[in-house]
């Protein structure tokens, strides 16, 4: 029973994981960065945005993901 929750649990962090980091925007800003366009108010305050919630989000849901993987593997 606790392996077929844990299971469930691993595929639904996996697929939330797969779509946060799809949503991310890439780190090349292309030549915005060469004028000086990364310094802007978005980029000082990225832990308040949205991106910085998501790279938050993604360390989490990334080491769930090795825990879970290592528990199931004990288990299994």
């Amino acid at each position: 029973m606790l392996k077929t929750i844990l299971t469930i649990v691993f595929v639904l962090i996996c697929v939330a994981l797969t779509v946060i980091v799809l949503l991310q925007e890439g780190k090349s800003s292309g030549l915005g960065s060469i004028s000086g366009m990364a310094d802007s108010y978005w980029g000082k305050n990225k832990a308040r945005s949205m991106e910085g919630n998501l790279e938050k989000f993604t360390k989490f849901a990334a080491a769930a993901v090795l825990l879970l993987a290592l528990v199931l593997n004990v288990i299994w």
